[in-house]
């Protein structure tokens, strides 16, 4: 494929979860990038999974993009430096193409960018026009074409082509013997996916694609406002960062604010049973999975004793979701199975069948609220009270407990760090330069 000067962008949206958003976006950016374009990926809404996958299948980190957690101006700044940088631009939509507010029909609607609709295929034929069409005119949004996901055959793709009018058939993927893997918070991590990149090359190869409505996309404008500047809060301080299979819930752009604050970042794993740096200033336990490696938290004896000795030294702690479930009494898996875990926290973790949180939230601080979401299948049952609760948004309802204990702050509640720079630093026992 010829590169041509600027780049195309499309947000691949759905009418359902479960429709392939994610393997086709997956697949169009590995064809793309072994095209030898330059592909950025961004993920429409809260998510740590969809995107550690996409950065697997592109090559470069892939950054939120949501109205509110995010903000008009972070996303278009996000957006238009992409386009400055790269050939194409794929935004992965969350959920249905209109549900929530905002939705994902609201982000390309706010930034000119046209929709490429996954539909799938798998029970239908020609129905399938009117379900694309339905997409494009119920908002309006800007509708760049279809890929139709699960195709049966060549005869079976050119019916939904006919269907589709006047709205082009961008590619098709039939059905795949081997999918991405799920689990209860949805994909199965990239690093535990034996031949991960042969499957995203698979998936790239059966993706059949029509690149003459590809160039036929608008560019994107290459022009934004300046990023403004970050007061270095947490300048020399260094903050320690689990950072493993257990705790891999990291945003990109909290990751990036940390270090352009000043902060100096060291990672360690407690799956491996690794202390906490003796040179940290401040810890950060993210969210994860750390009730699929119960066994080995509740034997990692020396990350236990260096995270209560970091506490007792009283050294701010930050612990989100997963890393809260680590400093519990005690974490019973989904066989009904107790584990001992790092006792910071009065009280115990227990797996639940359904979902227990979702929804995005906001933390009120001393500094103003932090905003982020949550997402959990687990609930802490403790005596401890709550030193404040998250806000839910839209409804203004109550959300999720924030406790804290000495310099320990811990929640269910993951924050996206740049919609508040000052009360993170805070956090992390920054302050005023």
């Amino acid at each position: 494929m010829d590169r041509d000067t600027g780049a195309r962008a499309v947000l691949v949206a759905a009418m359902a979860s479960g429709q392939g958003k994610t393997s086709v976006t997956a697949a169009l950016a590995r064809k793309l990038v072994r095209q030898g374009l330059r592909v950025r990926v961004f993920k429409c809404g809260p998510d740590f999974i969809d995107p550690m996958l996409l950065e697997r299948a592109s090559g470069a980190p892939v950054h939120t993009l949501d109205l509110w957690m995010v903000g008009l101006d972070e996303c278009r700044r996000r957006l238009h430096d992409a386009a400055r940088e790269t050939d194409a631009i794929l935004i992965e939509g969350v959920m249905g193409l209109y549900d929530g507010s905002p939705s994902a029909a609201d982000l390309a609607r706010e930034f000119g960018v046209p929709v490429l609709a996954v539909i799938d295929a798998s029970a239908m034929a020609q129905t399938l026009g009117a379900v694309a069409r339905g997409l494009r005119d119920y908002g309006p949004v800007q509708m760049a074409g279809v890929v139709a996901n699960r195709i049966a055959s060549e005869g079976h793709a050119n019916m939904v082509a006919s269907s589709l009018r006047d709205i082009p058939l961008v590619g098709w993927l039939p059905r795949q013997d081997a999918p991405l893997p799920e689990r209860h918070l949805g994909l199965v991590l990239p690093g535990e996916v034996e031949g991960l990149d042969a499957l995203l090359d698979r998936l790239a190869d059966s993706l059949h694609f029509d690149e003459a409505a590809w160039k036929a996309m608008p560019v994107l404008p290459q022009s934004a406002p300046e990023w403004e500047q970050v007061d270095r809060l947490l300048d020399g301080r260094c903050i320690a960062i689990a950072r493993d299979a257990a705790f891999c819930f990291l945003y990109p752009a909290n990751l990036d604010l940390l270090q352009k604050m000043g902060a100096r970042l060291r990672y360690f794993s407690p799956l491996a049973d690794e202390a906490v740096p003796s040179d940290a200033d401040a810890v950060f336990l993210p969210g994860g999975y750390p009730e699929l490696h119960c066994a080995e938290l509740a034997q990692a004896a020396c990350w236990q004793d260096s995270i209560r000795a970091a506490h007792a030294r009283g050294l701010p702690i930050l612990a989100e979701c997963g890393g809260m479930m680590a400093l519990a009494g005690g974490l019973q898996d989904k066989e009904g199975k107790r584990w001992p875990m790092a006792g910071l926290l009065p009280g115990e973790v227990r797996m639940q069948p359904r979902l227990a949180g979702l929804g995005a939230h906001a933390m009120p601080t001393e500094r103003g609220p932090v905003r982020g979401h949550t997402f959990h299948y687990s609930l802490l049952d403790t005596a401890l009270p709550a030193q404040a609760y998250t806000v839910k948004t839209g409804s203004g309802a109550q959300g999720e407990a924030v406790y804290r204990i000495g310099s320990l702050t811990a929640s269910y509640f993951h924050s996206y760090f740049p919609s508040n720079p000052p009360a993170i630093a805070s956090l992390f026992g920054g302050g005023k330069p």
